[in-house]
């Protein structure tokens, strides 16, 4: 941690702190990755990061708001509920941390986004460096884009990254237009 206070007990808790049971077949890292599809790599950099959204939690003095990704780390964490509400909170955060959904609605999706901004701001307050915008965007995508993501099963359905088929398409029209030329100029 290179905040303000490197010396912190509740981040050393945090940094050496390992979540699910150790030797596990399935470790709660390679969970994480298979089931969001993220590189086991990633998983990891993610893991990094809720742990300092619970520093913050615990220590910001004002109600914060992960991540999508954070938050993904938080609810596969929530179903390790013995590590979570027996080890975790007691042990290495020293109190309790509710996760509260949104009751939705136009106010609650204002106040999030706030509080999300608020949240990153503490980060760098906290940590002396701007989240990882590949985990952390900032509050538009977070309240704009996020939100309409769905969880489904690759073996149900076929999933084409947009990007790929933007640029594949754009590769196919660009080939019809050269063929239509050349047809046009041998007729």
């Amino acid at each position: 941690m290179t905040g303000r206070d490197p010396q912190n007990a509740l981040w050393d808790r945090l940094s050496r702190y390992e979540i699910g049971p150790q030797g596990a077949s399935l470790s709660f890292a390679a969970r994480l990755a298979r089931e969001n599809r993220w590189s086991d790599e990633h998983a990891e950099l993610v893991i990094e990061e809720y742990k300092r959204f619970c520093y913050l939690a615990m220590t910001a003095g004002r109600e914060v708001t992960p991540s999508d990704a954070v938050d993904q780390v938080w609810h596969l964490h929530l179903t390790y509920s013995r590590d979570y509400w027996q080890e975790f909170c007691p042990n290495i955060l020293g109190s309790d941390l509710h996760h509260g959904p949104t009751a939705g609605g136009s106010v609650e999706k204002s106040r999030y986004y706030d509080q999300y901004a608020e949240t990153l701001a503490a980060y760098e307050a906290a940590f002396d460096a701007s989240p990882p915008p590949d985990i952390w965007p900032d509050a538009a995508r977070r309240f704009g884009v996020d939100p309409k993501g769905l969880r489904v099963n690759p073996k149900d359905v076929m999933i084409l990254d947009r990007r790929v088929a933007i640029i594949g398409a754009a590769g196919w029209i660009a080939l019809g237009i050269v063929i239509a030329v050349l047809i046009g100029v041998i007729v």
